[in-house]
């Protein structure tokens, strides 16, 4: 599929082609190919995603014509579901999807007042991945598409560390028909999170199978060596407090022991960094966590904002020296990663 999008009109006084569709969405749906629910959804995120650009000052017919590749992309998966492997590997033959995610993306992006710091901090990273050493980096997150963010600031500077990072993902990202163009794009280590590995019970025993086959599959990356690997050991996105603040979610001590092992396992040095990211507006979340597939999506667009934090000592941290026991340590490194990311992330601009 080519990448020269034909230019589809959205303008609200006319029906054009953005109408024509719509309609195709509609049919679809009537034909029952797709769910019910997803002509509302697409309806909402382009209407979003016009009025973003309309904000801009920018006219919506130089870049709403990649929604017709995205539509077909959709409607491509729903016809032939695809399936990802433990470690799926981006795809940019025949068709490009990590150069679709970042082109998708990079309207919302409101460029001349997003930041990057910890530069310094990143080229270090850069220098242990030259020497075929890992680097795991702990993160919060925010929105589904958070690679693609990551990628489009680091374009000028650190394109290939952007273009090469690995990320964990969860199922959402896999299994969702809206998702998962983007998701084809980007190289994963595709796991279940806790929060829905028992949903449906029936499926319970696969999905430990294949985090299993993950985590396996991670360790032989690690021991390859020169890898950066994303994770947000929260689970999950972050979201909005009762009084509209986004809060930085809770790590997980048990996630975060998890990758510390699998890189002990794997023989080669591997550093550990905190991330921390500021997207929520590009694409926020549902309020609430749902096990059904399907959420909303209305983008607000705006600036966003990285800093790649100092080295970890996974070892030797404030309060490690006071910790009653494993587990207990355990738990105190995960506050003090977390508040290493969210002490960071308070800065950016709100």
């Amino acid at each position: 599929m080519d990448l020269n999008f034909t230019p589809l009109i959205m303008d609200k006084k006319s029906n054009g082609k953005f109408q024509a569709l719509i309609k195709q969405i509609d049919e679809l749906s009537s034909s029952k190919a797709i769910p019910e629910k997803y002509p509302q959804i697409f309806r909402e995120f382009l209407g979003s995603y016009q009025d973003v650009i309309l904000g801009h000052g920018e006219d919506p017919e130089k870049y709403i014509g990649i929604f017709d590749v995205f539509f077909e992309l959709v409607k491509e998966g729903f016809q032939n579901p695809f399936t990802f492997e433990p470690y799926h590997e981006k795809i940019r033959s025949p068709f490009d999807f990590y150069k679709f995610g970042l082109d998708f993306l990079r309207p919302l992006v409101d460029l001349p007042n997003s930041t990057i710091s910890g530069i310094a901090n990143l080229d270090t990273m850069v220098s242990f991945l030259k020497k075929n050493e890992n680097v795991i980096l702990f993160a919060n997150h925010q929105i589904e598409a958070d690679p693609q963010a990551i990628s489009i600031l680091l374009e000028r500077s650190h394109p290939q560390f952007g273009e090469e990072l690995i990320f964990v993902a969860g199922t959402r990202v896999t299994s969702d028909p809206l998702a998962i163009p983007f998701s084809k794009g980007r190289n994963l280590l595709c796991i279940h999170s806790k929060k829905y590995i028992d949903n449906p019970p029936e499926e319970q025993h696969e999905k430990q199978m294949h985090n299993k086959r993950t985590m396996e599959r991670m360790v032989d990356l690690l021991t390859e060596g020169g890898h950066a690997i994303y994770v947000a050991p929260s689970g999950g996105r972050d979201r909005a407090n009762a009084e509209g603040i986004v809060e930085v979610a809770p790590f997980d001590s048990q996630s975060i022991e998890m990758f510390y092992l699998m890189a002990q396992k794997s023989k080669k040095p591997t550093h550990f960094f905190p991330l921390s990211l500021s997207t929520y507006h590009l694409l926020p979340p549902p309020e609430t966590t749902e096990a059904e597939l399907g959420e909303t999506r209305v983008t607000r667009g705006g600036a966003i904002h990285l800093h790649f934090g100092e080295e970890i000592d996974m070892e030797n941290f404030p309060g490690a020296e006071i910790a009653m026991d494993k587990k207990d340590k355990r738990r105190v490194r995960a506050e003090y990663i977390w508040n290493r990311v969210n002490e960071e992330y308070e800065k950016f601009p709100k």
